[in-house]
């Protein structure tokens, strides 16, 4: 049975968050611990404290792409000579997705599950968007539950978010350019002769 394109949104299919985000986190945490020593320690005292606001950070931070969360880390460090709040790390990584173009996850699924037909020819937002719905299977997109296509068009969408954060310049669809005719019109003069040469045929 064919569903509606549209989807009716993420909380449907509500899953423990990826060992790749909690690796992430892991990581932003290790690099502000060894960046902003003694911040860190002041702001967190303890190992169960941390483990609570890990779990905290991964909540609010979930929508964003894991290679985005890495580059709002990074950039708190160059730029920050304190310890980044939750609120400033969000705002950077909404900074680092408008700064690579890049819709969030959740609106690039939505983008490609409306995208009408023929794909190749959609405005798309991002390049990124088209692959990871092209990885993802459009038929697929088009005729199962969110709760099963969601998941697999984001874990394809971090795939070419990170590859797009590492620099490297995707491409969409290529688009059929129309061909020239072949044959040019015949010019005035060719029609005139053409012409007097079908009223001689017919005896007009």
């Amino acid at each position: 049975m064919t569903t509606s394109p549209t989807p009716a949104g993420p909380n449907e299919a509500i899953k423990p968050p990826s060992e790749h985000l909690v690796e992430v986190i892991n990581q932003v945490f290790a690099l502000f611990r060894l960046n902003y020593h003694n911040q860190y320690y002041a702001a967190w005292s303890d190992a169960e404290q941390v483990k609570q606001v890990k779990r905290l950070w991964l909540e609010a931070l979930e929508p964003y792409p894991t290679a985005v969360i890495l580059r709002a880390a990074q950039h708190a460090l160059k730029h920050s000579d304190y310890l980044p709040t939750l609120n400033r790390m969000i705002e950077a990584c909404r900074l680092c997705l408008t700064d690579l173009g890049l819709p969030s996850p959740y609106d690039a699924y939505r983008e490609a599950c409306l995208a009408p037909s023929p794909k190749t020819d959609a405005a798309w937002s991002h390049a990124a968007v088209y692959l990871a719905g092209r990885d993802s299977d459009w038929f697929f997109l088009a005729n199962e539950q969110e709760n099963k296509t969601w998941n697999v068009y984001r874990e394809h969408y971090e795939r070419w978010v990170r590859r797009a954060a590492q620099g490297e310049e995707l491409k969409g669809p290529e688009r059929t350019a129309l061909s020239a005719p072949e044959d040019s019109p015949p010019s005035v003069d060719e029609q005139v002769t053409h012409l007097a040469r079908l009223r001689k045929e017919i005896g007009l």
